[in-house]
Formats: C-alpha cells, structure tokens, sequence
C-alpha cells in the first residue's frame, strides 16, 4: 500500500516519480526552537495525558507508558514482524490528519527516539524508548509527538511482545518505504527501559535557530560525518512544521507526503527570504511564500562541505537513496546492544 501523495500550495506541482526511483520521506529532526516551546495540541484533540495507562511512584519517579508486562530482551522472537509492517501501513493513511497521513511523524518520532545517542558515554538512542517518559517526552523538540505514540499504541496492546524501540523505529522504516523512499534494513532486539530514571537530558537533539557548526556537533556526537548527515536531512522532504509544536510553520515543498529528493532542489532552486511573522525566525520561498526553510535547513546551502552533497542528491535522487538508506538504518540503532541472532529485514512495500 503506497500511499498516494497529497499537494499544497504551488501550481504546477512536481509530481514524484514512479516507486523504484521516487521513494523518499522526512524526518523533521530540525523542528525544535528552545525559546519557542508550545503545549502539544492534536487535530484530533487527543490529551497527551491519556497515552497508555501510567503509574508513577511518588517517590522513584516510576512512569510506566502501559499496563502490558515490560518485554525481555528476547521477547522479539514472539513476533511477527512482517504482520506488524502491515498493521502499522495500514495506520498511515488519515483523510483527518495533517496532509492525510501520520508517515511524517512516525519518521520524526524514530529519528527523535534514537538521536539522542551520545557515543562518548554510551548513553541515549531507541534502547530503552525512554522518549515514551516525562521528563524526555516533554521536551520542547519533543512536542506533537505524542500523536504518534497513540497513534502506535493500539500495536503495541495487538503485540504485547514487541518492545516500543522495536515499534517506534519500525514506524520510521514503514513510513520512509511506504511514502515511496527506499528500502530500509531493520532489525530488532531492542529492550524497554521500565522506568524513566534513564531519559536523557535536553539538548541533544538539533536546534533549528543554529547554523552548521551546531549540527555537525550534535550528529559528530552520534557519529556521523559530513555526507551522511547531508543525506539524513534529505527527510525534510516529508511533512511540515507546526506553531503549536516547534514554533515554525510551513511544508518544505509541495510533495510533503512523498518522500523524493525535493528538500535539496527546492534549497538550490528557490530564492529563500526572511519570513515576516511574529514567530522564530525562518524562511520562505520569495515567489509564492508557501514552503519554508528553517535556519539550519539554509546552512546546508551555505557551508561549502555540505552543500556539495545536496547538490549531488539534487542532481540524483537514485544516489540520494542510496545514501539515505543506511545513514538512518545507523541511526535507529545506534547504541543498541542486538542479539547475535537477531534477523536482519528487507521489508516488501505493501502494493
């Protein structure tokens, strides 16, 4: 089941290209503004507060996100991941929900889950799916993506042997194949951490008021280098940012339920000016003013090292792909201790 890719704003629309070389998503991993934290509101008036049945301990600060038991390590070989896949492709699909499907938040909230990772004390990623406690899932680059974890719940009461690392970045892979990007190997074995003593601090995901030097040092922190952090932000193609989450307001471009490598021809391609608003500053595109950029989105067009491979991926959307595919593979496992046995999948796209 490909889900079908819905317009706004700009007349000609670029349509995407056919599935085997127009599969692409987004993963708003830059919609977050320190000084800019809005209360999460949801289309569909869901309270953040009702997600799963929570019960905390006045003293240890213990925060369970559901009445299920706390998978094991080894509960993953209970499931069947193949069904899973088709059970959460089956949730993206929604007429009521932004541009008609949740694949742009179930990529933010894999990317938000595994991109707190710091390889030098070994601490933060999808292990744990601590994102699922407070303090963590409050915070400000966090906001709106209690959408998504309710949206997932359901799953997680369906399989109660899958653990929320396992669902949550399952989510991101479904999402990115689904929307038409390309094919991504997962794998799990991810354990649930069942208290929130271990959420990481604020900070570690990337603040969209910076320029180039602040993302290197958030993703150099993970482990990345220059070209795959230049594909990773290629998921910008994918959904929008709201006022009542991040701050900032706008799609990327006028496909933003198709995952294509539009984020790096619409960067070169349009002339981008200072949004005048009362809110964080951003950009806009100068002819229509209906798509925007965040301030780090722009430093990708101007710092040299990374704008030599958004002008490769706009020029090649099969090399962007290539590309793309493992840097996000490496991100929703960084940190994760896998089972020596644990299957490697190349999930089939639903037709």
């Amino acid at each position: 089941m490909r889900t079908v890719a819905r317009s706004v704003g700009r007349t000609p629309l670029r349509v995407a290209t056919a599935p085997a070389a127009s599969r692409a998503l987004s993963v708003r991993f830059f919609c977050s503004h320190k000084q800019h934290k809005r209360i999460p509101t949801t289309k569909a008036g869901i309270n953040p507060g009702v997600l799963g049945a929570l019960a905390a301990g006045a003293l240890a600060g213990w925060y369970f996100y559901s009445g299920e038991p706390t998978p094991s390590r080894d509960s993953w070989r209970k499931v069947n991941f193949h069904n899973v896949y088709k059970d959460i492709a089956a949730l993206l699909e929604d007429e009521d929900y932004d541009d008609g499907s949740y694949g742009p938040v179930f990529v933010r909230l894999a990317w938000h889950a595994s991109g707190t990772y710091d390889r030098k004390t070994g601490t933060g990623g999808s292990d744990g799916a601590t994102i699922r406690f407070k303090p963590e899932s409050g915070h400000g680059a966090n906001a709106g993506l209690d959408v998504a974890r309710a949206r997932l719940e359901p799953l997680k009461k369906k399989y109660p042997h899958i653990s929320y690392g396992d669902l949550y970045t399952l989510a991101g892979v479904v999402a990115v194949q689904e929307l038409g990007g390309p094919t991504v190997r997962w794998r799990p074995g991810r354990s649930d951490e069942k208290v929130s003593a271990n959420c990481t601090p604020d900070g570690r995901l990337p603040d969209a008021a910076q320029g180039a030097n602040h993302v290197r040092d958030i993703f150099y922190r993970m482990g990345f280098n220059d070209q795959e952090i230049a594909a990773l932000i290629g998921a910008h193609a994918l959904g929008r940012c709201h006022s009542t989450r991040s701050g900032y307001e706008g799609p990327w471009n006028a496909s933003p339920t198709s995952f294509t490598n539009f984020f790096y021809t619409e960067l070169l391609e349009d002339k981008w000016v200072p949004k005048k608003w009362d809110g964080p500053a951003q950009y806009v595109d100068k002819d229509t003013k209906s798509f925007m950029m965040l301030p780090a989105d722009i430093a990708f067009k101007t710092d040299p090292q990374f704008r030599k491979y958004v002008e490769k991926y706009a020029a090649d959307q099969d090399a962007f792909f290539a590309d793309f595919a493992p840097a996000f593979t490496k991100l929703l496992e960084l940190g994760v201790k896998f089972p020596e046995d644990a299957p490697v999948y190349e999930f089939k796209t639903l037709e």
